[in-house]
């Protein structure tokens, strides 16, 4: 059936408890269309790792509270969790998943790598906004995934702050992009769901030949090109590092 609002395709999103940037960055970034519905990912666990585990073990349940919703595909926004679970947990999931709603499902760190994989990156550089533990989880993760990480820069995190990366702002995000050497990676992520990525993208789109992505970013593309059953090719993704369509929206909604 078309959804009034969504005739191109609704999102399942899964949210991170305190993040704050999936839902604005997605507003922005889906094309006319498409719509989303949005539930939180939760956890009472003490530390980061153990409520990251929990969100993508509680993948089900969390997709569960969209009950008969008609979705066309499931967006986890989460990287940190993929990072701790890795590669085989992860794949086994959305496979299970996949296969019980007969639907995408897709993660936003399985997102990035088909943005990869679609301009045929093998060398990658990596902005981070985590703590040097969750930047090494990463950075093995992609290395699991069969990339060769070349370069990684840090952003600063805000400390002292609500949470110290979902609080990170756009300047600091930009700045760590703008850290990363050019002509040694041939595609640039930026990662985790609540870092701002989408200025810093729209201001730097590529790092020398490079294309840039983010989590969000990839996530939304690779969403879009799977409801629409369209191929997450090399073209499509560049037209979204340019901005081409979500670029206006991002512009009217910060006034930019």
């Amino acid at each position: 059936m078309t959804v009034e609002y969504a005739p191109r395709g609704l999102v399942g999103v899964l949210t991170p408890q305190a993040n704050t940037t999936v839902e604005p960055e997605f507003a922005m970034l889906w094309p006319a269309g498409i719509a989303m519905l949005n539930a939180r990912l939760t956890s009472p666990k003490d530390t980061i790792i153990a409520r990251l585990l929990d969100y993508l073990r509680d993948l089900p349940g969390a997709a569960a509270s969209f009950a008969n919703a008609p979705i066309d595909a499931i967006a986890f926004a989460c990287t940190g969790a993929s990072y701790y679970a890795g590669v085989a947990e992860e794949d086994a999931l959305v496979a299970r998943m996949e296969d019980r709603l007969g639907i995408p499902v897709i993660t936003a760190a399985t997102a990035v790598r088909d943005a990869f994989h679609a301009v045929g990156a093998e060398r990658i550089g990596l902005v981070s906004p985590y703590p040097d533990d969750l930047t090494d989880a990463a950075t093995g993760y992609w290395r699991a995934r069969g990339f060769d990480v070349v370069d990684v820069s840090r952003g600063a995190m805000a400390d002292g702050s609500f949470h110290p990366i979902y609080a990170m702002n756009a300047e600091g995000a930009a700045a760590a992009l703008a850290a990363l050497p050019a002509g040694r990676a041939q595609a640039v992520a930026m990662l985790g769901t609540g870092m701002p990525t989408l200025g810093a993208i729209l201001g730097k789109p590529f790092v020398g030949e490079a294309p840039v992505t983010s989590c969000m970013h990839a996530l939304a593309w690779r969403c879009v090109r799977a409801m629409t059953k369209q191929p997450a090719d090399a073209a499509s993704l560049l037209d979204w590092v340019r901005g081409e369509d979500w670029g206006k929206r991002y512009r009217e909604r910060l006034g930019a």
